[in-house]
């Protein structure tokens, strides 16, 4: 075992505070990689803060990393030392059941399900530890390589909310003839904004409120609606093939699902706090459907980040220092950043 610096959450109501935890020697097909960017996630807080009851203290958050490759097993092929890469929401599955083999290892049905970067129990008798550190050792199949035109600090943020929106607008088929709305512009939202615009979709944000309107125009979006005036959106109904719902609240379903087309579907990508409600007339009326996505495979993200290098889409970030994790916390609940806080690790 090796001994790291990073930043961990003790109990709900402390601050992240510095320390030290343990990381494996690297094994035939693992990768050991110097962090030097993590981006902070809403779930990030959700699991420092036990929000979804299920925290194991301690516990270093931090599952969109970026950083280099310092060490590989002798068995590693995908990877050398050098290399710039990244690690997002998971780092381990069973790699054998139909979803690992159909690059949908977030949906492993394998005994042990997916094991995320942080919070679960691996299959080396701990728990997983993120990216809020100095290293971290993981196996090669869930390490991904970072185009050379994408900046670390822009990239990291997209191993989880670039991959979020991308695999959505792929498994829905959006592309130049698709109607798409986006509800929320936040950390998600302005990221899927320029996917869907790349792909060649008519956009649509639907936010709570009209301050960000520039930066929807200018992510490409073509219309820009506040939610918060309900006449404002009368001329939407029926338009929308997709909705992708990123707001972690509990909205009132049955008024976006009247937005839909014949056929259309809102996915769900939010996970707000209590149970979903939708009447079944807005789900039989034209055939309409409510789903939801979580994250994407392997493949997925390899492609969602060539898409972006390709297409120069990146995070809109504010980089920070890791002494300030505490203070972005707070930010982040205030929604005071425009719009994904990214840590430089080298400040460790």
């Amino acid at each position: 075992m090796t001994t790291v610096d990073a930043y961990a959450a003790t109990a709900p109501d402390l601050p992240l505070t510095r320390r030290t935890i343990e990381r494996r020697e690297p094994g035939p097909f693992d990768v050991l990689i110097e962090i030097s960017h993590v981006g902070i996630c809403h779930s990030d807080i959700h699991t420092a803060r036990n929000d979804w009851g299920v925290t194991r203290y301690p516990v270093v958050p931090g599952h969109e990393i970026v950083g280099s490759v310092v060490a590989v097993g002798d068995a590693v092929t995908k990877h050398s030392v050098g290399d710039r890469v990244g690690v997002g929401c998971f780092v381990d599955s069973c790699l054998e059941c139909a979803s690992c083999l159909d690059g949908d290892e977030q949906y492993c049905t394998g005994p042990r399900g997916v094991t995320n970067t942080y919070g679960s129990a691996d299959r080396y008798g701990g728990m997983t530890q993120g990216g809020y550190s100095t290293h971290i050792v993981v196996t090669e199949h869930f390490v991904v390589r970072i185009p050379d035109t994408l900046p670390s600090e822009r990239a990291a943020p997209l191993l989880c909310a670039g991959v979020t929106m991308y695999s959505p607008l792929r498994e829905w088929n959006v592309g130049a003839d698709s109607r798409v709305a986006i509800i929320g512009m936040g950390g998600l939202g302005h990221v899927g904004v320029q996917i869907a615009a790349a792909l060649g979709a008519e956009v649509t944000v639907l936010s709570h409120s009209l301050s960000k309107m520039e930066d929807g125009l200018r992510f490409g979006a073509t219309d820009y609606r506040s939610t918060r005036d309900s006449t404002s959106l009368a001329d939407l109904r029926g338009k929308f093939d997709l909705i992708l719902n990123t707001v972690s609240a509990n909205l009132d379903l049955d008024h976006y699902m009247s937005l839909l087309t014949r056929g259309g579907t809102l996915v769900e990508l939010g996970l707000p706090e209590h149970p979903l409600a939708v009447r079944a007339f807005s789900l039989t009326h034209n055939r309409r459907s409510l789903a939801g996505s979580m994250v994407g495979g392997i493949p997925v993200t390899e492609e969602m980040l060539d898409f972006c290098a390709n297409h120069g889409i990146g995070a809109e970030v504010e980089v920070i220092s890791m002494d300030q994790i505490n203070a972005a916390y707070e930010r982040v609940l205030a929604s005071d950043i425009r719009y994904r806080f990214v840590a430089d690790m080298s400040t460790m």
